[in-house]
This record gives C-alpha cells, structure tokens and sequence, in this order.
C-alpha cells in the first residue's frame, strides 16, 4: 500500500512524479533497465524517447514478474546520458506515470551508461500479493 505525501514547505514537483511516497508491504527493488531487447540482447532505439519507451516496458516486465505493476512503484531514478534530453525523456515518462499518483523520483546526469545507451531506469515498487 502506498500513501502520497505533498508538502508546500518543499517545492512542488516539475514533472509526472511525487515529492514522497509512504509504502508499507514487502518491497521490490529493481535494477536499473536500459533499452535492450530481451530475446535479442540488442539496442532499442536511437532517441531518448525511442529509449526510455523500452526502458520503461524492461522494468514493467520485472515489476509485473513480482505480481506488482506500476501504480505500486514508490520511486524511480533515471539516469540521463544529457540532461537537454529531459524534456523527451519525461513526455515519454509521463505517459507511464501521472503527476497525481505517481512515484517520488530523480533525474541524474551521467557521465557513461552501458551499451553508451541515452537512458536507464530504476525502481522500487511495493507487492502485496
């Protein structure tokens, strides 16, 4: 179960994700998921929103592995080889997760990812069955 915690003392989020999220149950940690096709093993697309699509669908398969699904994710991190791609990435992001109910999240810059992918994406996400 999760509950949403929105304060006015912090500033309010700029993007489809939460200021806090209460969870209680047994929690699903998963690795960080880049765009890379899981019978093939190749790369999935060559623009950020192309790659954060199918970085997205990769933790989705492992959250939905642990009977759970999106709407029980209490925080993701995603890791962004520019940073001037945060807009795409976050309109291909927010068709996943809304404003409203969607998890607490951060956004870094990173020097290198693997395969030198554009996006990867992390997570934590309540089961509770």
């Amino acid at each position: 179960m999760r509950k949403i915690i929105q304060t006015d003392r912090a500033p309010a989020p700029v993007g489809p994700y939460n200021q806090g999220i209460v969870a209680t149950g047994a929690m699903l940690f998963v690795a960080g998921q880049i765009p890379l096709d899981a019978k093939t093993g190749g790369l999935v697309g060559s623009t950020v929103g192309e790659q954060t699509e199918k970085s997205l669908q990769n933790l989705a398969a492992v959250v939905e592995a642990a009977n759970s699904d999106f709407s029980q994710v209490v925080k993701t991190t995603v890791f962004l080889k520019d940073m001037n791609d945060f807009a795409a990435m976050n309109e291909v992001y927010a068709k996943h997760f809304d404003s409203e109910t969607g998890p607490a999240r951060a956004c870094v810059e990173v020097a290198r990812l693997p395969k030198d992918v554009l996006v990867e994406i992390d997570c934590i996400a309540v089961v509770t069955g």
